[in-house]
């Protein structure tokens, strides 16, 4: 297990600084440097008021086979939470008063994250799921316009096919 940070919770008290022992977390990026993490160390995640770091597996299980009906299911509530999105970020736009235009860039920013819990739910882009894998290697296999970062993408397939159990 090693350290990561969630951005959008850090309120950049900076408690992690002091307490990490190998001076892995850097607030001026707001990355945890997973090689200077200690394993399970949790230093950090106990001194952060903000609950911003937690411990993330350095290898993660095989993702849970679902049911079609489950992911269908899913991903049309995850369309569903799409379109109220695009409704809020209306209503965040357009509001008559700073309250009402708050209000709706809230409530855009909670579709967006339900949206995306329900991606991942049906194993859209979750690192250890076939889809994920399999889109990298369908990637890799294509021919990709000057630029493509091939060498990125074949280390990071390379990466999540270690990692996962």
């Amino acid at each position: 297990m090693y350290a990561v940070r969630n951005i959008r919770l850090c309120t950049k008290d900076c408690l992690c600084l002091f307490v990490c022992p190998t001076g892995a977390t850097d607030t001026d990026n707001g990355q945890i440097d997973a090689a200077k993490c200690l394993d399970s160390c949790r230093a950090c995640v106990d001194a952060c008021p903000s609950k911003a770091i937690s411990l993330a597996p350095t290898r993660f299980p095989r993702q849970q086979e679902k049911q079609d009906v489950s992911v269908n299911a899913l991903r049309a509530l995850g369309a569903s939470k799409g379109r109220q999105e695009l409704a809020a970020r209306n209503a965040a736009k357009n509001g008559a008063t700073p309250a009402e235009r708050q209000l709706g860039e809230a409530l855009r920013m909670s579709l967006r994250i339900q949206a995306e819990d329900m991606a991942r739910e049906a194993g859209f882009m979750i690192p250890q799921s076939e889809n994920a894998i399999a889109y990298l290697r369908s990637l890799l296999d294509a021919p990709q316009p000057e630029g493509f970062p091939r060498e990125a993408a074949e280390r990071l397939l390379a990466m999540l096919e270690a990692q996962v159990l």
